[in-house]
């Protein structure tokens, strides 16, 4: 068996190869194109003939090199680059660094303790498809919202009246942009703007019910009595609300459609009405979630991994009679935000009603018990522990109707 570490950049990747007693087989650099990957295959089948027995060491996951190692039937393991950072200070401690010395760091990582780091998991073509739309439209939604609080610090300057006509959560709807596109300064709402037009920009945004009183409230909102800018000033703002306002709106739509998108794909894969059936789970928190699980099943030894994955597993640190439990901050982000989001969502369907109790025996047996209400770290546990086996608990919700909530059974410190 020979360990391989792999210094991954843009142009080159510099390559390091060991046998099982960490001396150096060979060393070089490759292209990032076909013939640097052709090169790189034939120097490892130098020294053996079965890709079984390559077990590769490389910062990334993500790509085509790590993707056509993978295809090739190599072990490969993704390195955290801090992991590797701090394994780098084992071998010496002047700070010293370069790319060939990092392929060599990575592959002595595996040689000696790639037992303790996750392979690169085998996931199947569409949850990689899910993964790439589910990240690229939340990529949007967060650019939209940096774009949104610009777009609030704005008119906080200069046009106080929009912020009371919409809320911060409004201003990236398709409505609040198409008022805001013909009224991007106090002047023109009080000059231009009428009812009829904002009932007319109302109807064309989707809004089909209160059309009138919703214009009426907009158009007094916006021409309140305020504190005016200087006009030249106004005017200045007034260009860069527009400006915002364009990019607001083309994010909003490329966000819907590529919702679309997600949910069609999502829906395609075999795991969906698994994940969707999860309390709190639709079909964009679904692909999520998946996206980042990946639907590897070998991938997470138990449920203790997946929730350190998630980042909701504490770190506990114990010295002596000191005991410190901290919130987990290496974490996969996106994963964190889903779960937490995941854990604030009520249920996508209500629960089905109980079976009608005839006996006064059967009614003194049913639990009255009320479940505590667990915080979001706690409650986005529960997709890391849903292979772990407890059972569900029930309780009695107002309306006398009987839920049957798994994963119940977890409380906080268990995620």
């Amino acid at each position: 068996m020979i360990f391989v570490g792999i210094d991954w950049s843009e142009a080159h990747h510099d390559v390091c190869v060991l046998d099982d007693q960490g001396t150096v087989l060979a060393k070089g650099k490759v292209s990032d194109d076909v013939s640097g990957v052709g090169r790189l295959h034939a120097m490892l089948a130098e020294h053996v003939e079965d890709p079984s027995e390559v077990v590769v060491g490389i910062e990334t996951d993500p790509g085509l090199l790590v993707g056509s190692l993978v295809q090739a039937g190599y072990h490969v393991y993704a390195m955290n680059p801090l992991a590797a950072s701090r394994y780098r200070d084992r071998h010496a401690v002047s700070r010293a660094k370069s790319d060939p010395g990092d392929a060599k760091v990575l592959a002595d990582l595996v040689r000696t303790d790639r037992q303790n780091h996750r392979e690169v998991a085998g996931d199947t073509e569409l949850a990689e498809a899910v993964k790439v739309l589910a990240r690229a439209h939340q990529n949007l939604i967060w650019s939209r919202q940096r774009q949104v609080n610009a777009l609030r610090n704005t008119l906080r300057e200069f046009y106080p009246g929009a912020l009371r006509a919409f809320s911060t959560s409004q201003l990236a709807t398709v409505e609040a942009c198409g008022v805001l596109a013909m009224a991007p300064t106090p002047t023109w709402a009080r000059d231009k703007l009428t009812l009829q037009r904002l009932r007319r920009s109302l109807a064309a945004s989707g809004r089909k019910r209160n059309l009138d009183r919703r214009a009426g409230q907009i158009l007094q909102a916006l021409q309140a009595p305020e504190l005016s800018a200087p006009p030249l000033l106004e005017q200045a703002y007034g260009e860069v609300v527009g400006s915002l306002v364009v990019v607001i709106d083309g994010l909003t739509h490329q966000i819907m459609g590529l919702e679309a998108e997600l949910s069609e794909r999502f829906e395609g894969h075999p795991d969906a009405e698994i994940i969707t059936s999860l309390p709190g789970l639709s079909s964009v928190l679904g692909a999520r979630v998946l996206a980042e699980f990946g639907d590897d099943p070998t991938r997470y030894v138990d449920a203790r991994a997946r929730r350190r994955y998630a980042g909701t597993a504490p770190i506990t640190r114990a010295s002596g009679t000191r005991l410190v439990v901290l919130a987990r901050v290496a974490r996969n982000r996106r994963l964190f935000d889903a779960c937490y989001w995941w854990a604030c969502s009520p249920p996508s369907t209500p629960p089905p009603e109980p079976a009608a109790t005839t006996t006064p025996t059967a009614a003194r047996a049913r639990p009255t018990t009320r479940r505590s209400v667990q915080s979001p770290t706690a409650g986005s546990g529960s997709c890391m522990a849903a292979s772990s086996g407890k059972s569900s608990t029930e309780r009695t919700s107002p309306g006398s109707r009987l839920l049957r909530l798994p994963l119940d059974n977890f409380e906080p410190w268990d995620v």
